[in-house]
């Protein structure tokens, strides 16, 4: 390998890895963290996962979800989320007079709430906002975008200087040796297991680009469809006026519609649209299948409850599918806990990488 190439690469991985140490270093860590969530939520607030004891019967969502309403003065509805699994409560979302998105748990044999938080306060949204926009909005997204794209860069630089000149000088490049000096050490936890993550940290630096970069998305459906339109997630609602039905039991009859028509086994989302365009979609997660988010659509008129259209996940087109695989790829929980562990360790080790790599230069300039 040119000598000089090898230098302004060591040179570019140098200044482009101390400018964006810092965001690194924060996305990394809250992203070893977000691996997790399901988990750790569900320890610290057990309510909002579980019921206490299991019912006979399940009441019909709309008896609590009217009772929410007037109760905690929910004056638009957003999600409710319903889990096939007996123990697991149901999940409302909504809006309240003071336009704060606040989530519930219910209990779905007795109707009764078991907890309640504000959305942004909640533990894991401000760890996620941390995490995709530095708490900065869209110029918090763009930052951490463009700190992807270099580690994305530091990455292949890194593996560039990592190969060594000659084969014999392999078995020392995939070792540490943890009896020499710190520096030594440093260098060598650095360097050698940077090469060990290497394949694992690109992954999940790739697919973070989607939520950043538009044209990233749209990279991925032009390379699987052949077009960067992406197909449309939305259907227009036909009445435009609100017929002020009777909406006794308008949500559960939308549940058991989208049971019948999707008979797997799955947990059940319905998402209500805020505008008077869109009707509701309804996304039926399937649990039988051994990739996650497997899901298939249905979608129904906001104030009638009639089915407007069926979009089962074979429908979708391949750009579509590759779409819904980014999600359980960039947060390791592809293949359950194997994965989520693996995911867990680099993101703990790619954190670590700025504080070595500072280290590796300070140590260089004490040198000169």
């Amino acid at each position: 390998m040119n000598k000089t190439f090898k230098k302004n690469i060591g040179f570019l991985h140098l200044w482009l890895g101390l400018a964006s140490g810092l965001i690194v270093f924060i996305v990394a860590l809250t992203g070893s963290i977000l691996v997790f969530e399901k988990e750790i939520d569900a320890f610290v607030n057990p309510e909002f996962y579980e019921v206490s004891s299991i019912g006979t019967t399940k009441l019909p969502v709309d008896l609590y979800v009217a009772a929410i309403s007037k109760k905690y003065a929910i004056t638009e509805l957003d999600r409710i989320q319903t889990y096939q699994d007996p123990k697991r409560t149901v999940i409302i979302s909504g809006t309240d007079a003071d336009k704060n998105d606040q989530i519930f748990s219910v209990d779905p044999y007795s109707g009764k709430v078991l907890g309640q938080t504000a959305e942004k306060s909640r533990f894991f949204s401000v760890v996620l906002d941390l995490h995709r926009h530095l708490i900065l909005g869209d110029a918090g997204k763009f930052i951490t975008g463009c700190s992807c794209l270099i580690f994305v860069f530091l990455l292949i630089s890194g593996l560039i200087l990592w190969w060594p000149k000659k084969m014999k000088n392999l078995k020392q490049r995939l070792t540490v040796k943890w009896s020499a000096s710190f520096k030594r050490v440093n260098w060598d936890f650095h360097s050698t297991f940077g090469f060990y993550s290497f394949l694992f940290l690109l992954t999940i630096s790739l697919t973070g680009l989607t939520w950043s970069f538009k044209w990233f998305e749209c990279g991925i459906y032009l390379f699987a469809d052949g077009t960067t339109k992406k197909p449309s997630a939305k259907v227009e609602n036909p009445t435009k006026v609100d017929p002020k039905l009777d909406k006794t039991y308008f949500y559960q009859n939308i549940f058991s519609k989208t049971d019948s028509i999707y008979k797997y086994t799955g947990d059940t989302q319905i998402r209500i649209p805020s505008d008077t365009i869109n009707s509701i979609m309804v996304i039926k997660l399937n649990l039988e299948k051994s990739i996650p988010n497997i899901s298939s659509m249905a979608y129904f008129d906001k104030y009638t409850g009639e089915l407007l259209k069926i979009k089962p996940y074979e429908a979708f087109s391949n750009g579509d599918k590759v779409r819904r695989l980014i999600y359980p790829i960039h947060t390791g929980s592809i293949y359950g806990y194997p994965t989520k562990i693996l995911a867990f360790l680099v993101c703990l080790f790619a954190a670590t990488l700025p504080i070595t790599g500072l280290l590796i230069w300070l140590g260089r300039k004490k040198k000169k």
